[in-house]
């Protein structure tokens, strides 16, 4: 069987990062595509031949007939709306991160879900990052040793604004780049050390022409007592390491972002013939203590592994690749962070 996947939203998100690896998935087809504008219609059914295209979320609700999937790849602030009507619909439902805009909706989300028995995962696909996986591997490993303080970057320069919601929206827009990056950068290190007891934020507005955050630092204390310290920023003219993971026995720190995004955004897919997810060994990170510290190869990443993983949810009975709760827990450390800067406190949890 083939699932039939509609993808609700064709920007960014719905036309990068989810339309091409459904497509690269034997068992999902791109059926649907729900955009308004007529630039982003011919584009979906010049990728997608075949394609539905329709205009509004609620012209597919109300016919769903045929679908398996919905893809919400839409503004933040509609994720989870627009996840309930699908689950109304009798739908699965992948939500782009972030899950929802507060604590509040995604626990509303998670309660329809179970109420309608039907699946709802969300789409962390940093968690195949290569550089993250690489990271997961030498901390389960033992390599490490204990793992005491835990850096992770995601920092840009661009000190001019691009505009749009994520730059000019307020917090009931989700918008700003704590909201943004740091749904990621939050979820990575739950997955990695577990639970947290402490959260303390800074947040900036750097560039006088926005209205939201553009320069984030956020701290936190797992209860296994490693520190994760996580940056995120549109205006650094000088990038720090993606990772620096530093243990009782050794370390790692690697530069650079995760070539898959990168390979999205210039019409690969991950079933072109092209490797997939490598990283050349002149970008392969750092391993050991000083002074034997020497390069170790990058594990390659694997984006297409979060519909395989659902694929195999919806048709064999698996689990989904993302529990809805994990985002839910970075949600509510997302909302310690922003009460964290507003006070200019630690938040104890």
């Amino acid at each position: 069987m083939v699932l039939e996947v509609a993808i609700v939203g064709y920007g960014l998100a719905g036309s990068v990062f989810h339309a091409p690896l459904i497509a690269a998935n034997p068992r999902m087809r791109v059926a649907a595509v729900v955009t308004s504008s007529a630039e982003r219609a011919a584009q979906a059914e010049r990728e997608h031949p075949g394609v539905r295209i329709v205009a509004t979320a609620d012209e597919l609700f109300a016919d769903p007939a045929g679908l398996d999937l919905v893809v919400i790849a839409t503004p933040n602030r509609t994720h989870a709306p627009l996840a309930g009507q699908a689950l109304d619909a009798g739908l699965p439902v992948v939500v782009d991160k972030p899950f929802a805009i507060s604590v509040t909706e995604a626990e509303e989300l998670i309660d329809h879900a179970e109420r309608t028995g039907l699946a709802l995962t969300v789409f962390q696909n940093r968690r195949w990052d290569g550089d993250f996986l690489t990271v997961r591997a030498l901390a389960d490993a033992g390599r490490l040793g204990q793992v005491r303080r835990f850096e992770s970057r995601f920092e840009r320069w661009r000190p001019v604004p691009k505009g749009g919601w994520r730059e000019m929206g307020d917090a009931a827009d989700g918008a700003g780049l704590l909201f943004d990056l740091g749904s990621h950068l939050i979820d990575q290190a739950l997955t990695l050390f577990g639970p947290v007891t402490s959260v303390y934020c800074e947040l900036d507005r750097r560039r006088a022409d926005i209205k939201t955050d553009d320069d984030a630092f956020v701290a936190l204390t797992h209860a296994s007592g490693v520190r994760s310290h996580l940056w995120m920023s549109a205006v650094a003219p000088q990038l720090g390491p993606r990772f620096r993971v530093l243990g009782s026995q050794a370390g790692y720190t690697v530069y650079g972002l995760d070539p898959q995004e990168a390979a999205l955004r210039d019409g690969h897919r991950p079933d072109d013939g092209i490797p997939w997810g490598t990283v050349e060994s002149e970008h392969w990170g750092t391993f050991g203590a000083e002074p034997a510290v020497e390069p170790v190869p990058t594990i390659a990443g694997d984006y297409p592994a979060f519909y395989t993983a659902l694929a195999a949810a919806l048709l064999d009975g698996g689990k989904v690749p993302v529990d809805p709760h994990d985002a839910l827990e970075t949600l509510r450390l997302l909302e310690a962070a922003r009460r964290s800067a507003a006070d200019g406190t630690v938040v104890v949890r």
